[in-house]
């Protein structure tokens, strides 16, 4: 009996000390995950967009993206219009990142691409936050964000695929796909667009049954570290 009852804690001991690893683990990746995006102060980056929201006839356009530590983030379009929905804070990863106040849970392992990738669970510690909660997927070889899906209180969830190529020494994507729900796409302010149907607005139901908006961009070059005036983001 004392021989059973021995070994029984040595293996509730052995799983604590496990689960204890595997958190140490995902904390040590994260941390240089933060170190890798930490290398970039700003950038200006130029690339093509490709919106599909069902309701709008949006054509592919040229955009710019401006960023500046610690959270300044603007899309531009060659008509000087953002489609990136307000709220989008998980375009910017660094943004998530930016301090250590949230709990990060160690979700296992997943697959994007045939690609094995580390799933972390980042709960903000402040109540305040708009973010409720975003998991990340993280490629351990190369410390890159494959994909990251976060839910806001108050502008909805995004999802956001990356694919690395020549930039990826910053964690700077060379293509992003960028997902969020129809329901909480708003136009911007005093713009207007044809509709699919050459008809009038959509109405709020008619929104909701188009759950999916997705927007696509292709980067082409980046300008990295050399200065961003913050007049961009006004």
């Amino acid at each position: 009996m004392k021989y059973v009852k021995t070994l029984i804690s040595f293996i509730f001991f052995s799983i604590l000390a496990h689960i204890a690893l595997a958190q140490q683990d995902i904390n040590i990746l994260l941390k240089n995950v933060k170190q890798k995006i930490a290398t970039v102060n700003d950038y200006e980056a130029a690339g093509r967009m490709k919106t599909n929201v069902a309701f709008l006839k949006v054509p592919v356009a040229n955009v710019k993206v401006y960023f500046k530590k610690p959270n300044k983030l603007k899309v531009k379009s060659e008509k000087g219009v953002s489609f990136i929905p307000k709220g989008a804070v998980s375009i910017n990863m660094g943004s998530i990142l930016s301090d250590d106040k949230f709990t990060v849970i160690d979700a296992g392992t997943d697959k994007i691409n045939g690609t094995v990738v580390r799933v972390a669970k980042l709960l903000p510690e402040d109540d305040n936050s708009d973010v409720v909660l975003s998991t990340l997927y993280i490629e351990e070889a190369t410390s890159l964000i494959r994909k990251a899906r976060t839910t806001t209180k108050e502008n909805g969830s995004f999802e956001l695929e990356m694919t690395y190529g020549k930039y990826s020494a910053f964690g700077l994507p060379d293509k992003i796909i960028f997902s969020f729900n129809t329901k909480d796409y708003k136009l911007p302010k005093g713009v207007t667009f044809d509709f699919d149907d050459g008809g009038t607005a959509p109405t709020p139901a008619d929104k909701n049954k188009n759950k999916k908006g997705r927007a696509e961009i292709t980067f082409s070059s980046y300008v990295i570290n050399k200065g961003v005036d913050d007049a961009m983001f006004k």
